[in-house]
């Protein structure tokens, strides 16, 4: 028995979680925040047999994408007077970061 995390961006998460139903795996999803960007994400847990890992991982490739996004930096701390314009960066978004963890112990009641 597996339990993948899978993170993945709040605009990806509602179209995963129900391809992951329709393809009969029960997912929990809880809202988190990434380090980066400080923007919001969805993390969902689905626990399947060994055997299944390939299967949710092949849901999660065709319902998450990765976008590029421009971004403004934040400001360095200057001194009063000086004069910062920052340059747009872009970034790659999306896309799912997924842990697939041992599960020693499973019971449904």
């Amino acid at each position: 028995m597996k339990l993948l995390f899978c993170i993945v961006q709040n605009e990806d998460a509602g179209g995963l979680v129900n391809a992951l139903t329709k393809e009969g795996f029960r997912s929990t999803r809880y809202q988190s925040h990434g380090g980066f960007l400080r923007q919001g994400n969805a993390t969902i847990l689905v626990g399947v047999p060994d055997e299944k890992v390939p299967d949710v991982i092949s849901v999660v490739r065709k319902n998450c994408r990765t976008r590029t996004q421009y971004i403004n930096p934040l400001p360095p701390m200057m001194e009063p007077g000086e004069f910062y314009m920052p340059n747009p960066v872009d970034v790659q978004l999306g896309g799912a970061t997924i842990f697939v963890i041992d599960v020693a112990h499973f019971e449904q009641v």
